[in-house]
């Protein structure tokens, strides 16, 4: 395929753009729908070649650069991310990897400091196309391969940034990062916050990719999600709590409680946590899990439960809830997955629990906190 790279203008990166956007318009009309969808998935595959070369040729710097700007000047990334549920199996799959490809791409005369300029062209210019990208997980045809893109730009806390506080209705303009307002207390009906039905009413496929995206979002760039969990408190760990941990879905629940495990241990997230533990109804929740019929939900409600018997400074609903349950804890923790025999570091973790609520006081005592140089956490309603 080496003359690809050599024919004539028709071949040329922006005509074929043209020609794919053209193509795009027509895939909604159901009469021309089917030989549309055939040319697009042309036109898609030799995008492909462009962005990646073939065994024989590698991809031409100039090539790439000049389908960049074309898929910029004629929107193509809004209308793909729109359309790409409408496309065939191989079209979605090479609209992804063109898609990644042109998220990432740097000219050679740019800094490798700066972030690629597609992605500050979407957060200053076109942050809908992210959004949209998120809709995808509202289509099983359209989830995964956006998953991916999105995943892709993630990367990025800029991208980050928009995704979390973005709270546009289809059809409206999407927020940019220059009118991100981190204090601000998110009303809870922005695109982060419907991942949460997304991945507990989703089928199965869509519901698992919509979580890795979700736990990317929450874990990878902390100093800005720690911000936005100690703003949001009290909305996101209802959520959280409410659908995910109590999700009938027995993949979503264990993962969600593995995922609020790692948020709630991050040293990043410490007033997140002191937050979290002193709460008396999140302790009861914890405390359901240990009960759960699987081992598994069991072992991940552990890792969050020690948080709160560890802390030194429990807050009296929750000191309440240990003392009154003293007894039981005692008979139970050390029969407790007692067949992890070669997990050393478990059966230290439940002897070392088992010690503490032994020294916990016959009354609750009220202690002072200590305080950290990290984000306020708004907690008025969490105890």
């Amino acid at each position: 395929m080496a003359f690809f790279f050599n024919r004539g203008r028709s071949r040329q990166p922006a005509d074929i753009v043209r020609t794919t956007k053209e193509l795009l318009l027509r895939i909604h009309d159901s009469q021309n729908a089917p030989k549309a969808e055939e040319e697009l998935a042309k036109q898609l595959s030799q995008m492909k070649v462009i962005v990646q070369g073939t065994p024989e040729v590698s991809a031409s710097v100039d090539q790439v650069h000049a389908l960049v700007q074309a898929t910029l000047q004629e929107d193509l990334l809004f209308d793909l991310s729109k359309s790409i549920h409408l496309l065939p199996f191989e079209a979605r799959k090479d609209t992804q990897t063109v898609f990644s490809h042109i998220l990432r791409f740097r000219p050679n005369s740019y800094g490798a400091e700066k972030d690629p300029p597609v992605i500050s062209y979407l957060v200053h210019h076109r942050p809908e196309i992210i959004v949209e990208l998120c809709r995808g997980y509202m289509q099983s045809q359209s989830a995964m391969p956006c998953g991916v893109i999105l995943r892709e730009a993630l990367k990025f806390d800029v991208i980050t940034a928009i995704v979390l506080y973005d709270q546009s209705s289809e059809g409206e303009s999407a927020i940019r990062l220059s009118d991100v307002k981190p204090n601000q207390p998110q009303r809870g009906d922005g695109v982060f916050w419907r991942f949460f039905d997304w991945i507990d009413k989703s089928n199965f496929e869509v519901s698992a990719d919509a979580f890795t995206t979700f736990r990317e979002i929450l874990t990878r760039h902390k100093s800005l999600v720690t911000s936005y969990l100690a703003t949001n408190f009290e909305l996101f760990f209802g959520r959280f709590n409410n659908i995910l941990v109590h999700s009938d879905s027995y993949v979503t629940k264990r993962q969600s409680i593995k995922l609020l495990g790692e948020i709630l241990l991050d040293r990043a997230n410490y007033n997140v946590m002191m937050a979290y533990v002193e709460s008396g109804d999140n302790l009861k929740l914890c405390m359901k899990l240990l009960r759960d019929d699987r081992k598994m939900v069991q072992y991940e409600g552990f890792h969050v439960f020690k948080v709160f018997v560890a802390n030194p400074t429990k807050s009296v609903p929750v000191q309440r809830i240990l003392i009154n349950n003293r007894d039981r804890l005692l008979r139970f923790l050390p029969k407790f997955l007692e067949d992890r025999t070669d997990d050393d570091q478990f059966t230290d973790e439940k002897s070392f629990l088992v010690r503490q609520i032994e020294l916990l006081p016959k009354e609750p005592v009220d202690r002072a906190r200590p305080t950290r140089d990290s984000p306020s956490v708004h907690t008025a309603a969490v105890a």
